[in-house]
């Protein structure tokens, strides 16, 4: 994974790949509420020694900061800019085998599910596992703040906005959640 990342990321922080391997251990040590996990799936040769990296790396954090929550998304690579292709080819059938895998490894942790997967497959997937999903996702730098569609470094598969994402889940049974974090909630960080 290393060269992995030498590879794809030619200079910045993102070329480190232990500077990156490391961050989550740098949150958990900060006291961070909660602390997002995945790899991004096609870009190394095994998308499975790549989730179990993740499982592992989600359970040795769960036991060090126990006090914070973890989430953990499978994104798949999906054609870009620059026209980097899969080294490694997961299909909807294995993502959702993925996410039962984790679902029944972690029962606690947010399961995310992105907008790089198709409205089609994300309706039908979420009752199944996941409790978190994003919408109208932009993928250029400084998108939500400057619309710059011609940087967009991939395009989303589902480009519903949130409403149309939110009542996709209603109509399912599923109450759409937009904000689970403040104080009141019982869910910010805690002082040791």
């Amino acid at each position: 994974m290393k060269a992995c990342m030498a590879q794809h990321h030619l200079k910045g922080k993102k070329q480190d790949f232990f500077w990156r391997l490391d961050t989550p251990d740098r949150l958990g040590e900060a006291g961070i509420d909660k602390i997002g996990l995945g790899a991004l799936i096609g870009l190394s040769d095994s998308w499975r020694v790549d989730c179990f990296m993740v499982a592992e790396h989600l359970l040795w954090l769960q036991q060090r900061y126990w006090r914070s929550r973890y989430s953990v998304s499978f994104p798949r690579l999906r054609p870009c800019a620059g026209g980097i292709e899969p080294a490694s080819l997961m299909d909807e059938r294995q993502l959702v085998q993925t996410i039962c895998a984790f679902r029944l490894l972690a029962p606690e942790v947010e399961l995310s599910l992105s907008t790089r997967e198709s409205p089609w497959f994300r309706d039908r997937v979420i009752p199944l596992a996941i409790n978190n999903v994003s919408a109208f996702s932009k993928t250029q730098p400084g998108g939500y703040a400057d619309d710059h569609p011609e940087l967009e470094q991939f395009a989303p598969h589902d480009d519903r906005r949130p409403e149309e994402v939110a009542s996709a889940l209603a109509a399912r049974g599923l109450q759409p959640v937009w904000k689970d974090w403040d104080s009141w909630l019982g869910r910010a960080s805690q002082s040791s």
